[in-house]
């Protein structure tokens, strides 16, 4: 029988066979290195789909994530801004009631009122610095802060603001609030009573908030890490 040399069988199927193993090997060495049964498309064009995806999903949560965390501590600022508040109300709300003793005389109704001021201007302080990332929720400079709730960013978590300011529709008492005589200093503590009352509402609403995002930010963390989870039983070696 005789061979050619260039349509030798033995030799076709020879080369073929070290070929094959050649790629085998291959991608054996790819699996040590990336330690991947899929990792390009070439391994598994379909599994390879699914968890590009799968990773673009992943991807898509860690920006939710960092949405989410900015938004809890924006609300947490203004929440601690806000206990700080109620705690002032009512150490005004102390020196309100106490001048508004008729028996009390000037000088010391006078000095119940300039601690009172220096109260009050605390609050325009605190309002002014509660911001968290150049938001802040309770000096009337934004409506709301919003967080992304899903991947594709279809979905949000919307916090509406909660002015706090003097004068403004949840603390009522002015800006230039002070007393003279026993009856400003009771209508005064009148109105401190019902702006406290407002701003424990508005803390309430915060609060709730807070727990809402903080409830989504844990959700979100656990998908993650289940999709990453997944994704690891698709194309591990």
């Amino acid at each position: 029988m005789t061979n050619s040399v260039n349509t030798n069988a033995g030799a076709m199927i020879a080369l073929q066979n070290l070929n094959r193993t050649n790629m085998e090997l291959e991608q054996v060495q790819s699996r040590i290195n990336t330690g991947l049964a899929v990792s390009g498309a070439k391994d598994n064009g379909g599994i390879y789909a699914i968890a590009q995806r799968m990773r673009s999903e992943v991807s898509g949560y860690k920006a939710v994530q960092d949405s989410l965390n900015r938004a809890v501590s924006t609300v947490d600022v203004a929440l601690a801004g806000g206990e700080a508040i109620s705690d002032l109300l009512i150490e005004m709300k102390e020196k309100a009631l106490a001048s508004a003793d008729s028996s009390l005389d000037t000088a010391s109704r006078s000095a119940l009122n300039e601690d009172f001021k220096a109260l009050r201007d605390q609050i325009t302080t605190i309002v002014g610095n509660a911001e968290f990332n150049g938001t802040n929720l309770i000096n009337n400079t934004v409506s709301q802060v919003t967080a992304l709730a899903n991947a594709d960013g279809s979905n949000t978590i919307t916090v509406l603001d909660e002015n706090l300011s003097l004068g403004g529709g949840i603390v009522t008492i002015a800006a230039t609030a002070s007393f003279a005589t026993a009856t400003q200093a009771d209508t005064i503590a009148s109105q401190l009573g019902t702006s406290l009352d407002n701003v424990n509402a508005a803390l309430a609403r915060l609060g709730t908030k807070s727990k809402a995002l903080e409830i989504h930010s844990t959700f979100v963390t656990k998908l993650s890490d289940s999709l990453t989870e997944g994704i690891g039983n698709l194309v591990d070696a």
